[in-house]
């Protein structure tokens, strides 16, 4: 089903609320998706438009980088199997990207939803088919020569892949490890098994500042060389190169050492085969949401980031606010983290997608970090929204949990330099944009 841009249809109790939050309301799995029947039509003419494949693409990031490749003149193929977002958010989509045509003038590129899971390697090999491109002389040249034809890989329409589709709770995983190694390590080796055999060789990799560990702990700001997976240096404070072993110590969760093992197998793959171009783009914490007020981070679980829980606490599902660890060696006493609007981190996506196709990175597999460089603590998030929202926010300090570090904030050099990228947004920014939505929603009514 191709589309352009068609129309969407604690313990300290809180007072009454202003906002209430019913929950998003469930819909069927398949509903309005792409029907895999669709794959056994003949293969599409070879001037058919090129799409970007989002897995994940319903999710809080995936949501945000799909919307943004639109408005960047990509045409994009969503997967998204529904286990952690909903159907309605594609419309969401749809509709932000065709409020923004109205504004700027010009055409919306193609939307395509598909409801599969990107482990099903047999629905995803229907989806690539369905994606295959061919012109008259190939369709004679493979009617003389079947066999030869025959073992020639197919050509898709499908030029670039953004890569989501990961479960991503650090204190799950602690829990359901391997839950985390099956999806995020057995899925991605299928996964690009498959796109070897598309040839559809240009891939951006969800990874994580998890991969960093504890080395937060003696490094003011993380920069990329201190996890790598070949041999690397980076010069010092006196202009002396420092090397660098491969390898990373102080991960403290199933989820980062799944984002760690990830690139690893990238970085061996495009070794190996160095006509893949790979970028892992390690994100800090994304937080707010699109100015639109159209999207918004929405799972079907129980949330564990710090601005989620917020706005439960704001809307009044949650009592109060429990703050992980106030003894800290902060100012505050409260963790260290690098809050990046989501914006921005979709808008890193497409800059190192236009670096990938453009021939601008400077090796097969290469890693970005994409964050702020400055830190804010968990304190000075929750006064930031208190300030835009003037409300309070009751909150309580409990213990710290399992996984946690102390501080994690990033260098964003690299990126700013190779993928000419750097965050636009504050931290302020990305408050009044969450409070915006609250407040514009249709979930969201006041009493």
């Amino acid at each position: 089903m191709t589309l352009s841009c068609p129309p969407s249809e604690g313990s300290s109790p809180l007072p009454t609320p202003v906002f209430s939050a019913p929950s998003t309301p469930e819909t069927e799995r398949d509903e309005d998706c792409f029907d895999l029947a669709l794959a056994a039509l003949p293969a599409l003419p070879a001037a058919a438009a090129p799409y970007i494949l989002v897995t994940g693409g319903l999710g809080y990031i995936g949501s945000h980088t799909a919307l943004e490749l639109l408005k960047a003149g990509y045409n994009v193929l969503l997967v998204d199997n529904l286990s952690n977002s909903y159907r309605e958010v594609y419309d969401r989509i749809v509709q932000a990207a065709k409020q923004h045509y109205a504004r700027v003038g010009g055409d919306c590129p193609q939307a395509e939803l598909a409801c599969v899971d990107y482990r099903d390697t047999a629905a995803m090999r229907q989806l690539l088919a369905a994606h295959a491109v061919t012109d008259a002389e190939e369709e004679e040249e493979e009617a003389a020569e079947a066999e030869k034809a025959a073992s020639r890989p197919p050509r898709s329409n499908i030029t670039g892949v953004i890569h989501f589709a990961a479960y991503k709770e650090v204190h799950d995983s602690l829990r359901n490890p391997l839950k985390y190694y099956q999806n995020n390590i057995s899925g991605l080796v299928d996964f690009v098994t498959l796109l070897d055999e598309h040839q559809i060789k240009t891939f951006i990799f969800s990874s994580s500042a998890n991969v960093y560990g504890t080395l937060s702990a003696t490094h003011r700001t993380l920069r990329e060389e201190h996890c790598v997976h070949q041999p690397a240096s980076y010069p010092g404070p006196d202009g002396q190169p420092i090397p660098v072993t491969q390898g990373c110590t102080g991960i403290t969760n199933p989820y980062g050492r799944t984002k760690f093992f990830g690139e690893a197998i990238l970085s061996d793959l495009a070794t190996a085969d160095p006509s893949w171009t790979i970028l892992g783009l390690r994100y800090f914490n994304p937080v707010g949401c699109d100015s639109s007020g159209l999207l918004a981070e929405d799972p079907r679980g129980t949330p564990s980031n710090l601005v989620p829980v917020v706005v439960k606490v704001l809307t009044g599902e949650l009592a109060e606010l429990s703050i992980y660890g106030g003894d800290w060696t902060t100012p505050d006493g409260t963790a260290i983290r690098d809050f990046i609007h989501v914006s921005d981190v979709a808008r890193g996506h497409i800059a190192a997608l236009a670096a990938a196709q453009e021939g601008r990175v400077v090796e097969s597999f290469r890693t970005f970090n994409l964050g702020t460089g400055c830190g804010h603590s968990v304190a000075e998030v929750v006064t930031a929204m208190e300030a835009v929202t003037q409300r309070r926010i009751p909150r309580r300090t409990t213990e710290r949990r399992p996984g946690d570090v102390e501080s994690c904030v990033a260098s964003a050099d690299r990126a700013a330099v190779e993928l000419r990228w750097k965050a636009e947004k504050s931290l302020l920014d990305a408050c009044g944009d969450l409070w915006n939505q609250l407040r514009a929603g249709d979930r969201w009514c006041e009493r």
